[in-house]
């Protein structure tokens, strides 16, 4: 009987697409065992790759748009329209990788371009938007993301104008679980990635708290300390305070709409990975969100890295193998080329122990 082996590695940032990791698992894969049956699902956790992942999965039509940068520079973004469900990835037009790394400064950076994505698509006449959180250049508490929705909504420029959100529903798809404000939360935690100061992160941290106070006394309810509110800089929080959305994995809300599970029956083995693996990984990481459903089945679950630390933690938590794909002494500079990458990640394809491909 041939082998099932399900693929799903997560991107190698700055290095491999999940696409491109996948295929080079299968090289390896099929290089010693050419009958197995493989199945490669893009994955992602709702950022870098999460509109590919998505389309992979359901189908649809990309939606280009030019939008406003986190400098308020035009830049074209894309958007996933399905039926009446729109998936956006607001790196697309809030991303990090959007600004040179001079002009890193989340005191300046703001969200409008995602609420224009969110705009467009409302009026697309979707009433399902799933937002992927993750590779924000903001922290600006989602603030940029509400004036884009009331300039496009609004009748009178007020948040309690906007009508046509009211029977949309929002979901947010994070790994992060930070709270808005704090020591864990948005500004303390990922402001200093995007180029703040200890300086900035004080008037960061500042600004998160008075927007909450303010909105909570409007409201009647304060959801900045729910799981998520610190995603992407506090869009998070814009989301659930303000569009009551519900947040969920990343990687759930993918698997899902992959119908993962029933891909999974009749499976012998399952591949995830990712550029880094270490106890974070165990901490609502795509790769551990794969374990929990894979091994419910009892599917063993391979989980390869470019850089592994804490290998006998993740071996604890049930992983039936890990394994690093660059050999020892290899350059950091050497390893990051996609090439070499792919050839590495074949190569231990080809080379795990008897409880994976060869068994």
């Amino acid at each position: 009987m041939n082998k099932k082996v399900i693929i799903a590695i997560d991107s190698f940032k700055g290095c491999l697409t999940s696409r491109e990791a996948n295929e080079a698992a299968a090289e390896g894969i099929l290089g010693v065992m050419a009958d197995a049956e493989v199945i490669q699902i893009p994955v992602s956790d709702g950022g870098e790759g999460w509109l590919e992942a998505f389309r992979a999965a359901t189908g649809g039509e990309l939606v280009a748009l030019t939008v406003a940068d986190p400098l308020l520079r035009p830049v074209t973004a894309h958007y996933l329209v399905s039926g009446e469900t729109a998936v956006i990835e607001i790196a697309e037009a809030s991303g990090l990788t959007l600004l040179a790394p001079d002009e890193r400064n989340p005191l300046r950076a703001t969200s409008y371009g995602t609420g224009q994505l969110v705009v467009d698509a409302v009026r697309r006449g979707c009433r399902k938007v799933i937002v992927g959180l993750g590779g924000s250049a903001t922290s600006d508490c989602g603030i940029g993301m509400l004036r884009a929705v009331i300039d496009g909504f609004a009748r009178h420029g007020t948040w309690d104008d906007v009508r046509e959100l009211r029977d949309v529903q929002f979901t947010i798809a994070t790994d992060v679980t930070n709270p808005l404000c704090g020591p864990q939360g948005a500004a303390c935690v990922f402001a200093p990635q995007k180029g703040a100061t200890a300086e900035m992160v004080d008037v960061l941290d500042g600004r998160a708290r008075r927007f909450a106070e303010v909105s909570a006394r409007h409201f009647g309810f304060d959801r900045q300390d729910l799981p998520g509110a610190g995603a992407a800089g506090g869009l998070g929080y814009a989301f659930l305070q303000y569009l009551n959305a519900s947040c969920q994995p990343g990687v759930d809300v993918l698997l899902n709409a992959v119908g993962f599970d029933e891909v999974l029956h009749g499976a012998s083995l399952a591949i995830t990975g990712e550029g880094s693996a270490d106890r974070q990984t165990l901490m609502g990481k795509l790769p551990s969100g794969l374990l929990r459903r894979a091994s419910a089945q009892g599917v063993p679950v391979v989980l390869i890295a470019g850089c592994v630390s804490d290998r006998q933690a993740l071996l604890d938590a049930g992983f039936a193998e890990v394994a690093c794909i660059n050999p020892p002494g290899l350059s950091k500079e050497e390893a990051m080329k996609p090439a070499v990458a792919r050839r590495n990640i074949s190569n231990v394809m080809a080379k795990l122990p008897a409880i994976s491909v060869k068994a």
